[in-house]
């Protein structure tokens, strides 16, 4: 406990020692001397700064008393750490106040709009030619830029070449202010300048995030060319022909005459079927014949009719094969090829079907009616007859000798729909036939 009260009594003695030590130290002994030095020394600074011609100095015992009237409030306050600057000054006293009178608070404005405007003189003939220069070089740009030559030779297609140009274009425009702010000697304005647009840039790309990815999905979409024009497609569950492919979307009629717009984005990132690139395509369909029919022959029987069709391929070759036993029937699956240019699918199909049932019912094999039909007897009871269970039987009919036409009519006329339509159309369309497809 002694050394404790010894310790604080220390400390309690020494803090004195402390604070005058950290203090501004005042000397005991001042002269009339140092007085005046100090009052020439800042009446010649306050010549020197200017605007305080009516403000007068005094300095008794390093004591500056300041008074008068100064142009704004902010000079009449700089005038105190001013003063303490000077070597012997103890204190201030800054009785200094903004002066009322109008054309003295006017004059520095003056002055300094003048002497702005002798500057924009001087810089006037240098500006004058950085902005020739500018120009210049963005005339030559756009110059390059509106050649046909190399860029219709270098893009795929005429919406990449735009796009060259347009690269071209801005390359030369930064060109131009770099070369015009190096002769202003400002580049240090240029990294504010790309900072600012960067910044800018950003803000855009987030509000502008669709457009932005609609666009390069164009871009790639016309470089890839997986479709071309009157092909029949389907995209993202829509089906129909193409029309034409825009910098934002892809426009299709279906077969039911509608323009469906899909945005690029969703095209480039969706399964693409495209029907119309192999101009061979497959038809297929089930037929039903009785469970006590001899299914070898009916299937050989089947495969030989629609081989004899005009209208199908020999190779691919058709196939026939026994898919399933069903209520009252077995159903055999029957596939042909056509080549789609000539023939329409939906009409082969439908008479091969046609051909087929009449070749099995005409050597004699039941194609059954599977349908169930219900009568309701009564208000809740319901019976089902054996006649009603039982297959129909089908009529016999005679095989036809000919095939019906199954010229491909209806695709021709919605393609001169499509080509009256890309007609019309004066520009923006991506697609090109000469370009080469994925």
């Amino acid at each position: 406990m002694r050394f404790i009260a010894l310790l604080i009594l220390v400390l309690h003695l020494a803090l004195p020692v402390f604070a005058q030590d950290n203090a501004a130290s005042i000397a005991t002994v001042n002269s009339a001397q140092q007085d005046a030095d100090i009052a020439v020394r800042l009446r010649e600074i306050l010549d020197e700064l200017g605007n305080y011609d009516d403000v007068t100095v005094t300095v008794n015992e390093g004591v500056v008393t300041l008074r008068g009237t100064a142009t704004s409030s902010i000079e009449a306050a700089a005038l105190e750490p001013l003063a303490y600057r000077l070597e012997g000054v103890v204190a201030v006293r800054n009785s200094v106040v903004e002066t009322a009178d109008i054309s003295a608070r006017l004059d520095p404005a003056i002055a300094r709009f003048k002497a702005r405007l002798d500057q924009l003189i001087a810089f006037l003939p240098l500006a004058l030619i950085a902005v020739a220069l500018f120009a210049l070089i963005v005339f030559v740009g756009f110059i390059l830029a509106r050649m046909r030559q190399p860029w219709d030779r270098l893009a795929p297609n005429a919406f990449i070449a735009e796009l060259y140009r347009q690269l071209i274009r801005i390359v030369f425009v930064i060109i131009g202010i770099v070369i015009a702010l190096d002769v202003l000697n400002a580049t240090a304005l240029l990294s504010t300048i790309l900072g600012a647009a960067g910044i800018i840039g950003l803000a855009l790309g987030f509000a502008v995030r669709d457009t932005v990815e609609n666009y390069i999905a164009s871009v790639m979409l016309s470089i890839r060319q997986p479709f071309s024009p009157n092909d029949a497609v389907e995209i993202n569950g829509d089906t129909g022909k193409v029309i034409k492919l825009t910098s934002r979307a892809t426009v299709l009629l279906s077969f039911d005459g509608n323009h469906i717009r899909i945005p690029n984005a969703t095209v480039f990132k969706s399964r693409i079927i495209n029907y119309s690139r192999n101009p061979e395509r497959r038809f297929d369909f089930q037929i039903g014949v009785a469970s006590d029919a001899d299914l070898s022959t009916v299937r050989d029987l089947a495969e030989r009719t629609v081989t004899s069709q005009p209208f199908t391929l020999e190779i691919p070759a058709p196939a026939v094969w026994i898919d399933r036993i069903g209520d009252g029937a077995i159903f055999l699956t029957v596939t042909g090829w056509i080549d789609q240019r000539d023939t329409d699918l939906q009409r082969a199909r439908g008479e091969t079907l046609r051909l087929v049932k009449e070749a099995i019912e005409a050597a004699g094999v039941e194609v059954p009616d599977t349908t169930y039909r219900v009568q309701m007897l009564g208000a809740t009871t319901a019976q089902v007859t054996e006649s009603d269970r039982a297959p129909h039987p089908s009529p016999p009919t005679k095989p036809t000798a000919q095939p019906a036409d199954v010229t491909a009519t209806g695709d021709e006329q919605l393609e001169n729909m499509i080509d009256a339509e890309r007609q019309q159309d004066t520009g923006g369309d991506l697609l090109s036939e000469d370009a080469p497809k994925e």
